[in-house]
């Protein structure tokens, strides 16, 4: 009996592991940043997007970043240049611009829905109709996906949500 229930503690023990990795494997990697070598000519605090590289940085400075993975826009929807973030949302609601809506489409994404391609956060970019913000589709991460907004996993832009304010510069450059 004494053995019995020690094999069976022993399958449960397994099992539990089992599900933990799974479980680890899906979140990604970078759910806080990861501190890069970083050099550019722009002060700690602002934040460079590599579409090339489907990277973003927030400049730390003395030679350092933090680096978090990025989804950025699809061919003819990329874009390059400075701006500066002018909000600051948590689960933001979403409606798409005009020039990719279908016609007979007028609807808003609630803020939260799964169906909001906004994710956690947002954070509005100052002339334009881009963001950084999070996904509904992690997948989406790493791959030149969007319209001109720039995707994070929802744990990144969470974390880097809390490290910026209105006014940080942001350069996005291909």
């Amino acid at each position: 009996m004494i053995a019995l229930f020690r094999c069976l503690a022993a399958t449960v023990a397994v099992a539990a592991l089992s599900f933990t990795t799974i479980v680890t494997t899906a979140t990604p990697a970078s759910a806080s940043g990861e501190v890069v070598p970083f050099r550019a000519d722009v002060s700690a605090g602002t934040i460079v997007v590599r579409t090339s590289e489907r990277r973003l940085y927030l400049v730390l400075g003395e030679g350092s970043a933090l680096m978090y993975p990025v989804g950025v826009g699809r061919a003819g929807r990329q874009w390059a240049g400075r701006s500066v973030i002018d909000g600051k949302y948590i689960k933001p609601a979403w409606a798409p611009p005009r020039d990719i809506a279908k016609p007979s489409t007028n609807f808003v994404h609630a803020g939260g829905a799964p169906n909001n391609p906004m994710g956690a956060a947002a954070l509005t970019l100052a002339g334009g109709q881009y963001a950084i913000h999070g996904t509904n589709d992690p997948r989406s991460i790493g791959g030149f996906v969007s319209f001109g907004c720039i995707r994070m996993y929802n744990q990144d832009i969470t974390d880097l949500y809390r490290r910026v304010s209105v006014g940080t510069p942001v350069m996005v450059t291909r």
